[in-house]
């Protein structure tokens, strides 16, 4: 509010000593600084990233919600275009054979996704008959930061494997402060030369965009599938194909209530 009182302030003095164009040029030149200072710190200030991240994150709860409906509607409709886990394609978190997968549409710069990050480490650690697939879903607006960390995490998977890809995953949730400004672009290469990839070969990947393709159909088979927002989840049951769709960062209680209710009506 400071900022908008200096602001009416000085234009309360244009008011008074009649337009701007009967000012002299220094005058005129110096409240201009004035102006453009004040707004440029309100810009750099704690209060107003705040308001963006309250906005960012009014934002996302508002996608999970639409997420939802889309998504219950395209199962209900069988219109439903989920690609099949494919071990050879989909990183996969625990046994590739269990009977469940936890299937997540995701953002590394999404706060939702870094609480949810730990919520399904322990869902796998009590549930040895679910694994977990992770997808990329980058919001525009947590761009670029979101989708060449995504694609950071692909080159890391192309030079290391699996498990290098959930090293380097595990590390960006654990340090991102998250909403599109949490993570240096420029701390990649040293988060991919800790999984022990070769450093040279991770920058020449990235230089050349050969992984964009690849996060950017997994973005597209989300909201063909209805993912509007993340983290966009889906739990599976792979010898009936039933599918139920979990929306946002759920607690660990709820996933596991949901796991439950599925095995009870598939009779498992």
């Amino acid at each position: 509010m400071a900022l908008f009182r200096s602001i009416a302030l000085i234009l309360s003095m244009l008011w008074f000593t009649g337009t701007a164009s009967a000012l002299d040029q220094d005058t005129e030149t110096y409240i201009q600084e004035q102006v453009d200072a004040r707004l440029q710190s309100y810009i750099a200030s704690e209060a107003f990233q705040a308001k963006i991240n309250e906005g960012i994150i009014r934002f996302i709860q508002a996608q999970n919600a639409l997420q939802e409906q889309a998504a219950q509607q395209a199962e209900q409709s069988g219109t439903m275009q989920l690609m099949p886990i494919d071990p050879s394609r989909d990183h996969i978190r625990g046994n590739p054979n269990a009977a469940f997968t936890l299937l997540e549409y995701s953002d590394f710069e999404c706060p939702f996704c870094k609480r949810f990050h730990e919520t399904a480490k322990a869902f796998l650690s009590k549930n040895d008959d679910v694994n977990w697939v992770y997808r990329h879903f980058p919001l525009e607006f947590h761009n670029p930061g979101a989708q060449k960390q995504a694609e950071a995490t692909e080159c890391v998977a192309q030079l290391g494997g699996n498990d290098a890809f959930w090293m380097i995953t595990d590390f960006i949730y654990e340090v991102t402060r998250s909403n599109g400004k949490g993570f240096p672009l420029s701390a990649l290469p040293s988060a991919a030369e800790a999984t022990g990839v070769d450093v040279e070969a991770f920058n020449k990947c990235m230089a050349s965009g050969a992984q964009r393709d690849r996060v950017l159909e997994d973005l597209d088979n989300g909201q063909r599938s209805g993912v509007t927002g993340t983290p966009g989840n889906f739990l599976i049951h792979h010898a009936s194909g039933t599918v139920v769709v979990i929306t946002g960062a759920q607690p660990l209680e709820n996933l596991e209530r949901t796991l439950e209710a599925m095995k009870q009506e598939l009779g498992e």
